[in-house]
């Protein structure tokens, strides 16, 4: 299973859902990304998505998106083929 990084805030109704979502789908493992105590990893996020809020999700290399695209990929079924790729 590719490895799953999601930049988060503590606050973030969306994150708690993206986490439960891929939770679900066997995901053990997240490795969050605090933009809310890290500026610098703020940055890096807009950087690298050119976007604002959060959750950002990659799995290995693809950026899939926030929440809702998230849910959009499982409904698509691109979302277990993409977690099962090596």
């Amino acid at each position: 299973m590719p490895a799953v990084k999601m930049y988060t805030t503590a606050v973030c109704p969306y994150c708690v859902r993206a986490k439960q979502i891929l939770q679900a789908k066997g995901v053990g493992q997240i490795e969050e990304i605090r933009i809310d105590t890290d500026p610098d990893a703020r940055a890096r996020m807009m950087e690298i998505t050119g976007r604002r809020t959060v959750p950002q999700i990659f799995i290995g290399d693809t950026h899939v998106g926030g929440c809702d695209d998230l849910i959009a990929l499982d409904g698509r079924g691109g979302l277990v083929p993409l977690l099962e790729a090596s």
